[in-house]
């Protein structure tokens, strides 16, 4: 018998093991593209940075008069960074209380705002509560630690993980709340801490002359129409009455060294910026641990 016309080309129905090989490379072609599309999208690190600073800034304007820039509480509100039944509110119970407000408490709605300004405030509440997304440290936290004790002399004024100096601030959860670069700029541009404190005098530097000639040098802790309370370098406190002093002269800058930036490598203060934030890292749950409460 002769060939009939295409005899050669075998019929699909023939092979069958054919049909499988075809549908596999469907299959392997389609799976990238159904991951894409089932794959929640990633916030890239700009978006996160853009969320942080509008949520700081309009929770510096509407709430922080209550309950402080920390959220730590005030006068007229409670600590809602720190209070662990506030932690464990979901972000939706949140939302709905900034923009609905809690009658009869003093918590008015914010309903204004607009609903994306109110998630980026809640956003940066769970950066003050310490849920940061982690991220990777741009140094060496021991590296860090010989120069928070050593060159960077650190200690000479701040304690962290109970060692170090009184006159500063304890850093020992310092980085909790706070962004690599933001350290970095409170560690090469200083004097914008004192002028975050406000109209206030207190926790400002202070240089004082005394009528017998006597110089003090340090931080004003307290001060009322009689008195002052001043921290010396030292750590040591002073109660001075204001009829012995022959002059209070406030300093416009900190009394933090402002030559970070060129004494130190870039390399160092990412060194220096690893430990305190690892150090952070651990007094946050050494303290979750003392409290009973599970790590996040």
């Amino acid at each position: 018998m002769g060939k009939e016309q295409g005899g050669d080309i075998p019929q699909v129905s023939s092979y069958p093991w054919i049909l499988l090989l075809l549908g596999a490379a469907c299959v392997g072609e389609m799976v990238p593209i159904l991951k894409s599309q089932t794959r929640p999208p990633r916030r890239s690190k700009s978006a996160l940075a853009s969320t942080h600073l509008a949520g700081q800034q309009v929770f510096a304007s509407n709430c922080a008069s209550c309950h402080g820039l920390d959220g730590r509480g005030g006068e007229r509100a409670p600590d809602i960074a720190g209070t662990a039944k506030v932690q464990k509110f979901p972000d939706e119970k949140l939302f709905h209380i900034v923009g609905d407000g809690i009658p009869a408490t003093g918590m008015p709605a914010f309903r204004t705002l607009g609903a994306d300004k109110i998630k980026a405030v809640v956003s940066y509440l769970r950066v003050l509560q310490g849920r940061t997304p982690s991220v990777k440290l741009p140094g060496n936290p021991e590296r860090g630690k010989l120069l928070f004790f050593g060159k960077g002399r650190c200690s000479n004024c701040h304690i962290i993980a109970g060692a170090g100096g009184f006159i500063g601030t304890d850093l020992s959860v310092y980085a909790k709340t706070r962004s690599v670069e933001e350290i970095r700029e409170a560690i090469t541009k200083p004097g914008k801490n004192v002028e975050t404190h406000g109209k206030e005098k207190r926790e400002r530097p202070v240089t004082v002359l005394m009528r017998d000639g006597q110089k003090y040098i340090g931080i004003a802790r307290n001060e009322d129409n009689f008195s002052l309370q001043l921290q010396t370098l030292d750590g040591a406190f002073h109660f001075l009455m204001k009829s012995e002093l022959d002059h209070i002269e406030y300093q416009p800058q900190s009394l933090m060294p402002s030559d970070y930036g060129s004494t130190l490598s870039r390399q160092e203060l990412d060194d220096l910026i690893s430990f305190l934030v690892s150090t952070s890292k651990s007094s946050k749950a050494r303290q979750s641990a003392d409290n009973g409460e599970p790590d996040p």
